[in-house]
């Protein structure tokens, strides 16, 4: 098949920003097409999760990674504080059992409470609340690492070990079944 007849556009390779600082996108970056896909240190042009947030100085890139460093402590409180509200829900459905002879001579524990009625709970509610603010917070902190900006890389990552450090003390098992970008 003979392409010869077919116009295509070359596209120009992505700048470094100009400034000396590296920033590794091209002014047109809204359409993505000088955007950085290897990790690079800049404070220029750097857009963060929204079109209209774009960092363009020192300070403000400064204001980001303390920004990115809480929501990486966030996230990490977070899932702690949900394991906890768990562990705390199942005790009380334990409380609330009480002992029933089965028909072949086993014990079974029948809770005062429906399925339906665990369902419609507060608790239950906030645990939902929660896990999507978790998740949404989750997706956040990955888009943000993948602007593969080397300050807002070492925010996110210096804020997970830091909530991590703050909060898994209290954390009872190994397994983490609530993570999603790791």
């Amino acid at each position: 098949m003979d392409h010869t007849h077919h116009h295509h556009q070359s596209m120009p390779p992505p700048t470094s920003g100009g400034d000396g600082a590296g920033g590794g996108h091209d002014e047109g970056h809204g359409g993505h097409m000088g955007m950085a896909m290897t990790f690079y240190l800049g404070y220029t042009n750097v857009e963060v999760l929204f079109s209209g947030l774009i960092i363009n100085s020192p300070g403000e890139m400064v204001g980001a990674c303390i920004g990115v460093f809480l929501m990486a402590i966030l996230y990490e409180g977070l899932k702690i504080g949900r394991e906890t509200l768990l562990r705390r829900s199942q005790v009380n459905i334990r409380y609330n059992s009480m002992p029933l002879p089965g028909a072949d001579g086993t014990v079974l524990m029948e809770t005062h409470k429906t399925v339906g009625q665990r369902m419609l709970s507060p608790g239950h509610f906030l645990q939902t609340l929660l896990h999507i603010i978790q998740v949404v917070v989750s997706y956040f902190l990955m888009l943000i690492f993948m602007t593969y900006n080397g300050y807002l890389c070492i925010a996110v990552a210096a804020g997970a070990g830091t909530g991590y450090f703050l909060f898994s003390w209290k954390k009872a098992v190994v397994v983490d079944i609530t993570e999603h970008c790791h």
